[in-house]
């Protein structure tokens, strides 16, 4: 099933901890895609943030939407990410977009992911790897700059 996940880092070695998240993702399952590396300032959290480097990941996968944020979790876990307070500083944040079609709505689990067309560090990377998925969503976003900063 096509899914989509979203990473960022903005803590420590920002590039091998999206490096090391993709590498562990296409050991588990196929990674058909990934976008380019985006850096962007953080949105919402405490002040003094350092930037953000984030970039989406495509899979072709057969796993369910509960095993996939099992996933998430564990490469979570893998760069030590710490959950202090919402929205704050984190090694890795990894959040599933889309899983194919499916809709779920649940306490720890919303899919798709509830603000993903509100963040234009969400849907530029996303853009990459399907453009006519968020076309019009991206030319309706106001702010949220941000800078190709690589590949990985």
């Amino acid at each position: 099933m096509r899914t989509f996940l979203a990473l960022g880092s903005n803590l420590g070695d920002r590039w091998r901890y999206l490096r090391d998240a993709v590498d562990a993702l296409d050991a588990l399952d196929h990674v058909v895609g990934k976008s380019a590396v985006y850096e962007t300032e953080p949105q919402g959290g405490p002040s003094g943030q350092s930037s953000y480097l984030n970039c989406v990941v495509e899979l072709d996968t057969t796993l369910t939407p509960r095993q996939l944020l099992q996933v998430c979790h564990r490469l979570e876990a893998a760069a030590q990410r710490v959950r202090a307070e919402r929205w704050g500083p984190r090694t890795l944040d990894v959040d599933i977009l889309l899983v194919g079609d499916l809709e779920v709505n649940e306490p720890d689990l919303q899919i798709p992911h509830p603000r993903m067309w509100e963040r234009r560090f969400v849907l530029q990377p996303l853009a990459d790897l399907a453009p006519t998925l968020v076309a019009s969503a991206l030319d309706q976003l106001c702010g949220g700059s941000v800078r190709r900063a690589g590949t990985l």
